[in-house]
């Protein structure tokens, strides 16, 4: 069977550029969530979230998501040590929502004011989130098989898995796989719309939650065949074990009540992994902040789990929700927790839910023994998946 490591990372967080602002950020238990100054604001209930202070290296002719996108990207494949001639047959597989949403929002704004942007609408061309995957591969020289993939909150996640399968299936050695994604106004606003939004930083798990914070980033991963790897002499941070994806079915946002398809998710990827669930010792929880989702996590956790001494926290409560990217960041935090031996925190958690019966990993990062590690995420549409990295 084909082993599948992680051999290099790149982020583009709240926390700001790179792997280390990043780690270092949600390892102190801070806090990214702040007022927006990317998007008017005004007339809205809530206005904060965590957006990105700087993007560095990247053409402002592309989409800003594109820019995080190609950040993160280039971070990973350095920290990889891939040439020009590695990568050449390389895949990418690019998890993505929004695409360029923010230029096409900036576009029609100047229409409807009929002061025509010419920067705005050359833009236009990025509105799809494909271009994610046709920027890297053009900018990298990637040019093995290349995917996107729009599975909600869940397709930075989704990327790895199918990263994955290309490389399980020999139809690569190496993949670059991750998610990208950009605060937008429709995302702000329709999230603000539905009453979703807490009015300070979001509080997953707490019993006086009140809603999610929004987000944006990037985040990759380079996935390799171990002996391909070896082969090279790179190094490997953790082993992608098994991953769970399963749909609910149920309700295009609502999750399945009882939570059956993300316990689910877990107990597969478990399954794949060869694993029991007390092999695993820190779950990095989808952990939105809002009543109705937390509640059914908490809920399928514990039926996977049981009483077994689980370690469990929400890195969203740092960064906010990243959408598209969330999933990979996420991954990079649980590989990074391995690295590490150090769990990061659940911030801003005072009272923990009564639903909530595992260790949450209040405020403060804990540093603890953990050779197994899992990484939820879950989307709109019963979007289910559960990434399990292996420490190395």
């Amino acid at each position: 069977m084909t082993r599948i490591v992680v051999t290099g990372l790149g982020t583009m967080s709240p926390f700001g550029a790179g792997t280390e602002a990043f780690w270092s950020g949600i390892a102190s238990g801070g806090c990214a969530i702040r007022p927006i100054t990317l998007l008017d604001t005004d007339g809205f209930r809530c206005r904060i979230g965590a957006e990105v202070p700087e993007i560095i290296g990247a053409s402002p002719r592309r989409s800003r998501a594109d820019r995080l996108a190609v950040a993160a990207a280039r971070e990973a494949l350095r920290d990889a040590g891939l040439g020009p001639r590695e990568r050449r047959d390389a895949g990418v597989v690019v998890g993505a929502v929004g695409g360029g949403m923010l230029e096409a929002e900036a576009w029609y704004w100047t229409r409807k004011d009929d002061e025509p942007d010419r920067a705005a609408l050359a833009a236009l061309r990025a509105i799809l989130p494909s271009t994610h995957a046709e920027v890297l591969g053009g900018a990298f020289g990637l040019r093995g098989p290349r995917e996107t993939v729009v599975a909600a909150c869940s397709s930075g996640a989704v990327a790895l898995a199918l990263g994955c399968d290309l490389i399980a299936d020999g139809r690569a050695r190496v993949v670059l796989a991750g998610g990208a994604d950009s605060l937008t106004r429709i995302c702000y606003m329709g999230f603000n719309a539905l009453k979703l939004l807490d009015l300070e930083p979001c509080r997953p798990f707490d019993r006086d939650r009140r809603g999610m914070s929004i987000g944006e980033g990037a985040a990759f991963a380079v996935l390799e065949d171990a002996e391909h790897a070896r082969a090279r002499g790179a190094g490997a941070y953790a082993e992608l074990a098994g991953y769970g994806m399963t749909t609910d079915a149920y309700h295009p946002t609502a999750p399945h009540p009882e939570g059956e398809g993300m316990i689910r998710a877990m107990e597969i990827a478990l399954a794949t992994a060869r694993l029991d669930p007390r092999d695993v010792g820190y779950v990095n929880a989808h952990g939105t902040g809002t009543l109705q989702n937390d509640r059914i996590e908490a809920r399928a956790i514990r039926a996977v789990f049981g009483d077994a001494p689980v370690l469990v926290s929400a890195t969203k409560s740092m960064i906010g929700h990243t959408m598209a990217a969330a999933g990979s960041l996420e991954a990079v935090a649980t590989v990074l927790a391995l690295v590490n031996q150090q769990i990061p925190p659940t911030a801003n958690l005072v009272n923990p839910d009564p639903d909530a019966t595992f260790d949450c990993v209040p405020k403060i990062a804990r540093e603890h023994a953990v050779e197994c590690a899992i990484s939820n995420s879950f989307g709109f549409g019963g979007q289910n998946m559960t990434l399990l990295f292996r420490r190395r």
